[in-house]
């Protein structure tokens, strides 16, 4: 049994909808935000000690393996269950341009496609969270965040992110794989929180596509509520 330690609205729903994916058993842990500050609660920390989401349990005969980080998480999984089965299709064939593609999108999604993202949320929460006294000075650094470097990054991804998508609709090779699981959040995220992202035809069609999926459905269903599934 694979136990899922899952943060609700946030990048563990990858880890749900892979396991469907797999067609593997599991058991969800749901964990709640806190309403003020949006943070994972201290409970997790028992889990793993940064408190963070996504981790996996695996109980196998020579005891429990956990593993945190959606990208370790995907690779175990693959490693582990992928050889044969109903997921061996999504990851490609190792040597070919679909299998480099596929490892690449797999780390760009958290190592260079969500930084400007969250860089825009935490500067747009800077008005909001400050001092009354100071809020039009950190409005003010916020604006000249966003116009001067967080927006043009963001912008520079979603026209990266369209170009990928535009020989097959899907960012490793010619069909659905691990790296459209992992791409799914910056997009999902982008598109409900940046109105040109969410205007973007080959983003809003690729997040049709995967919204459409059977398992990504049933991934919904286990972990709850779900913020960003909006196609």
């Amino acid at each position: 049994m694979i136990t899922v330690h899952h943060l609700a609205d946030s990048r563990s729903q990858r880890v749900l909808w892979l396991l469907e994916e797999l067609a593997l058993p599991y058991q969800v842990r749901r964990y709640e935000r806190d309403p003020a500050t949006m943070l994972a609660p201290p409970e997790l920390k028992a889990v793993h000690p940064l408190g963070k989401s996504p981790v996996i349990e695996h109980e196998t005969a020579s005891g429990t393996i956990r593993v945190a980080e959606t990208g370790a998480i995907v690779d175990y999984l693959g490693e582990a269950f992928a050889a044969s089965g109903p997921g061996s299709s999504l990851w490609p064939a190792h040597g070919t341009e679909a299998h480099r593609q596929c490892r690449y999108f797999t780390h760009y999604a958290e190592g260079s496609a969500m930084p400007p993202l969250l860089l825009k949320l935490v500067f747009s929460q800077l008005p909001v969270r400050a001092p009354a006294l100071i809020r039009p000075v950190a409005a003010a650094i916020s604006k000249k965040a966003g116009h001067s470097f967080i927006d043009p990054q963001i912008e520079a991804h979603v026209r990266f992110w369209e170009q990928s998508l535009s020989h097959s609709g899907w960012f490793a090779g010619e069909s659905f794989s691990v790296a459209d699981i992992m791409m799914s959040f910056p997009l999902e995220a982008a598109s409900t929180r940046i109105g040109k992202v969410s205007e973007s035809a080959p983003i809003r069609d690729f997040l049709a596509r995967i919204h459409a999926r059977p398992a990504y459905g049933r991934a919904l269903a286990s972990g709850g509520d779900y913020a960003y599934a909006k196609s």
